[in-house]
């Protein structure tokens, strides 16, 4: 083999060499790249997780919450006071500022009997659709109203039709309340009858310690049936306590399924 032979052959492998190192490397590359843009994906979704309400909460104590949205009519928020008093029972009102300049004295009378006074929102529209600033509004005007009337500030502030999105929860806790759901609804709304109402509460799937049961005060059947709910509640071992009471209000964390859970051991027990 001639000398130039030699030298051309070497030259050609130092090519190959190269060219294969580069490939190496650039491979090399996008893998570390994929890795990397993996992990900033992950970081970016965990950032992104929607904010939620609190629909219920865990507790130790078979404890559970009977709530009323409170936004048409009163002819029979009386009567479902007196069912309350009959069995000493205490709850929650979600009102709208409609519903309290309407019904003043309803509203005294349910902070005289000790209940809950639960915010939902001045106007029942779909909080979802406004900005903060409107949520603001549509939360201190009730808030504000309220605290003429009684002089006690709401804290609880349910969302109209359920609905929300982070910058509704964002906005509640700006106003210093809790943002309240349900994961046990009555379909008292449907007016299907008593026994309909029964049924779904105390057969419901969701139905467990720190549960929050959704009734309305003007539905057609809903004070009829409410006597069997509690007298059923009871007999299933539950304590009903007003929302305020079921709730923890700091050293929390709500998990994927809007459940409530103390960070702090001793407090689970309460």
């Amino acid at each position: 083999m001639q000398n130039g032979d030699y030298m051309n052959q070497n030259e050609e492998m130092a090519k190959c060499i190269k060219v294969g190192l580069i490939a190496l490397s650039a491979f090399l590359l996008v893998i570390i790249g994929v890795y990397s843009l993996s992990d900033a994906v992950s970081v970016y979704v965990a950032s992104q997780e929607k904010k939620l309400p609190i629909y219920c909460v865990e507790k130790e104590k078979p404890q559970v919450s009977l709530s009323f949205d409170a936004a048409w009519g009163n002819e029979d928020t009386q009567a479902i006071l007196d069912v309350l008093s009959k069995y000493n029972i205490k709850v929650t009102f979600f009102m709208t500022g409609g519903w309290v300049d309407q019904y003043p004295d309803d509203v005294k009378n349910i902070a005289k009997a000790g209940h809950d006074l639960g915010n939902h929102s001045q106007n029942h529209k779909q909080m979802s659709q406004l900005s903060a600033t409107e949520c603001e509004k549509e939360i201190t005007l009730v808030n504000e109203k309220v605290r003429e009337l009684t002089k006690k500030t709401p804290q609880l502030f349910r969302p109209p039709y359920g609905d929300y999105n982070d910058t509704l929860v964002e906005t509640v806790a700006k106003c210093n309340c809790y943002c309240i759901q349900w994961d046990v609804d009555s379909l008292d709304w449907k007016n299907y009858g008593v026994d309909a109402i029964v049924s779904t509460v105390l057969n419901h799937k969701a139905l467990g310690n720190g549960s929050i049961i959704l009734m309305h005060n003007g539905a057609k059947y809903t004070k009829d049936a409410l006597p069997a709910v509690i007298e059923g509640l009871q007999k299933k071992g539950f304590e009903i306590v007003p929302i305020s009471k079921l709730i923890y209000k700091d050293n929390y964390e709500i998990n994927h399924e809007g459940r409530q859970i103390s960070l702090d051991k001793e407090t689970k027990k309460d």
